[in-house]
């Protein structure tokens, strides 16, 4: 990252030059770009491992959230960061990594979370999780489909104000945007229940605007607690998910 730039005659490195600033200099004086090492700091993968992230549509949800964390220990180690995973829902039985340089333990807790089954209402084991993490700062990324009520996920936030919190926003295009006609199932975010809808033209617009609202939403609870939202839809761009560790 780009600090500043010096007289050459401080800092002489040849390598460093920068050209615009010398020809501007009014005295002829040589500058040089003088560069601030980005530091490593520790990424967490804290997913959401209730029951709707069992859902199964166009794409199987939680096998997404575990790509979505093979990618992230790949990278987080590859820049030298270390890395973690904790999962967090109504399972009394989570996965707790603590972060490290290691990508093959990373790898590993990745292959132990795939044969996690999703289950439970609400993200109560959520909150242990982020007692879990301690109070030095740290980036997290959040991966959920944050399908609960708006309380919920602003008190998840809440819980997660000491870190750098990135939600990750797993959606399934057979949710957001159904068919004109079929049937849905759908679940209630509260008390957990399914039940089909039979989806037709009218109700299908109602429902896609509601899921836009939905993600509007987010990212106003998100505002000032967290990163804007990154919206994941079936499959994982894992250059954009490298970008987002480059930049932190």
């Amino acid at each position: 990252m780009l600090r500043d730039q010096a007289p050459f005659l401080r800092h002489p490195d040849a390598r460093r030059i920068d050209l615009r600033a010398t020809l501007r200099d009014p005295f002829g004086e040589t500058h040089v770009r003088r560069f601030e090492q980005r530091s490593a700091i520790d990424v967490y993968a804290f997913v959401d491992v209730s029951a709707s992230m069992g859902f199964v549509g166009a794409v199987d949800r939680f096998s997404v959230a575990c790509d979505i964390c093979a990618a992230l220990a790949f990278s987080a180690t590859r820049i030298g960061d270390r890395f973690g995973v904790i999962s967090g829902g109504s399972s009394r039985s989570g996965i707790y990594l603590p972060a490290s340089r290691s990508r093959d333990a990373a790898l590993k807790a990745v292959e132990v979370l795939r044969h996690t089954l999703p289950s439970g209402i609400g993200a109560e084991s959520l909150f242990s999780g982020a007692r879990t993490l301690g109070g030095t700062r740290k980036l997290v990324m959040l991966i959920s489909d944050f399908r609960w009520a708006p309380g919920v996920i602003e008190s998840v936030f809440d819980a997660l104000a000491l870190h750098d919190v990135v939600p990750v926003v797993l959606v399934d295009s057979s949710e957001s945007r159904p068919p004109r006609w079929g049937l849905l199932e759908v679940r209630d975010s509260e008390s957990g229940r399914r039940r089909l809808m039979l989806m037709r033209p009218a109700l299908q617009q109602r429902w896609m605007a509601q899921e836009a609202v939905r993600r509007q939403e987010l990212a106003h609870l998100a505002a000032g607690r967290a990163r804007a939202p990154i919206f994941i839809e079936d499959q994982l761009n894992s250059a954009a998910l490298s970008q987002h560790l480059i930049a932190a």
